[in-house]
């Protein structure tokens, strides 16, 4: 069932039809035409970033000036343009010494279809992309991480919270009706 859906699903056709390896490219798509967190020649570090749609969407949106690093244990599934870089590691063991004005997560632990387990495993993660964000993010950089709604989630929302002047969670049309998947948003960097 769940392949047939993803074949059917509008988000999916239209991503195949426009050569991008996932749907989520519109997820982010939606998100930075809302709320504006990636801007022209902006650094960003994409963490979570297989299959790379996102990256692709990235690559556009910061420009030739621009420059994405992308980071994740699994292989690419496109050819990445000349202003994205890739690293294959685990997001836990990444370290860099470069500042970025964004950081973006799309990381999620492999589910289980045990509610509780996938909403803690993905929760930790989202915990790890925050800490990684505090270190590397410019003063005014924005965040953006994906959750699983469940317990822990507004607790990690107020964390963000601390951190950054502007805050929302947000779920975009291209998120399934019935997935419990939301994004955060955190803005200005408080540095």
């Amino acid at each position: 069932m769940k392949y047939h859906y993803s074949q059917t699903d509008a988000y999916s056709k239209k991503a195949r039809k426009e050569n991008y390896p996932a749907r989520s490219i519109y997820k982010l798509q939606e998100i930075n035409q809302k709320y504006k967190i990636i801007g022209i020649a902006d650094r960003v570090l994409d963490l979570g970033c297989a299959p790379g749609s996102w990256l692709l969407y990235l690559s556009k949106a910061v420009g030739y000036d621009g420059k994405i690093i992308g980071v994740d244990i699994s292989d690419l599934k496109t050819e990445i343009p000349q202003n994205v870089f890739f690293v294959k590691e685990s997001v836990t063991k990444f370290e860099t010494g470069e500042k970025f004005e964004v950081v973006v997560s799309d990381l999620a632990a492999h589910t289980t279809g045990i509610e509780f387990s996938d909403v803690e495993e993905t929760l930790e993660l989202c915990y790890g992309a925050l800490e990684i964000a505090k270190k590397v993010l410019i003063k005014g950089g924005n965040f953006l991480c994906k959750i699983f709604e469940g317990e822990g989630t507004d607790d990690f929302f107020k964390e963000v919270k601390k951190n950054f002047e502007f805050t929302k969670r947000y779920k975009p049309k291209a998120s399934r009706k019935q997935s419990r998947e939301m994004y955060v948003v955190g803005m200005g960097f408080k540095g």
